[in-house]
């Protein structure tokens, strides 16, 4: 099975790695003909302004709206999360999304990059051990509409989500020897 890894900025060669150990093939994703034959795109975390800017620029977003609409798995990470999002709370004014899961995301949530901490996560999609979330700038989400699942929470706010074929977590699973995270997406690639 191929997974795309969104190439444009952020943590891709991380997302690529993981994808390889969780017994996928990893596709990097820079233009919307890279996209052919993968069963599931990652958008990693970076800076979310940023990846929107180059996405508009490369065709990606049009692309990837595109083939969410017809079937393609998706899986946000950090500010992947944020380009997800029908709503962005603390954005730029100019902060577009992809629209494609029901939540309302918070940009940079718990603060700035030297607030960025590590904390692990209950989420029983992936079994009894918590998970190892690593929040670097990461976003919350503050609101989720019917039909969101709700995996993982940290605080107050939700931490991990999923609604159908897209999932999201505001955490980087990527940067952990933890693959769980990868392989639960790589299964909803499948099915």
């Amino acid at each position: 099975m191929k997974i795309g890894i969104m190439g444009l900025q952020g943590s891709v060669i991380e997302h690529v790695n993981a994808v390889a150990k969780s017994g996928a093939e990893p596709v990097i994703v820079k233009y919307p003909k890279d996209m052919d034959g993968i069963s599931g795109l990652i958008i990693p975390g970076g800076e979310s302004t940023a990846i929107q800017k180059l996405m508009e620029k490369t065709g990606l977003a049009a692309a990837i709206k595109e083939k969410a609409d017809s079937g393609l798995s998706l899986y946000g990470t950090c500010a992947g999360l944020i380009m997800m999002a029908k709503e962005i709370d603390n954005g730029t004014d100019d902060q577009l999304s992809l629209g494609l899961i029901d939540i309302k995301a918070k940009r940079n949530a718990y603060g700035r990059q030297n607030e960025s901490f590590e904390e692990y996560i209950d989420i029983p999609a992936l079994g009894d051990r918590p998970f190892p979330g690593v929040f670097i700038r990461a976003p919350l989400i503050i609101y989720s509409g019917e039909g969101v699942e709700i995996l993982g929470r940290y605080g107050d706010g939700i931490a991990a989500a999923r609604q159908g074929k897209f999932l999201v977590s505001a955490f980087h699973p990527e940067l952990t020897d933890d693959m769980r995270f990868h392989r639960y997406f790589i299964s909803m690639c499948d099915g």
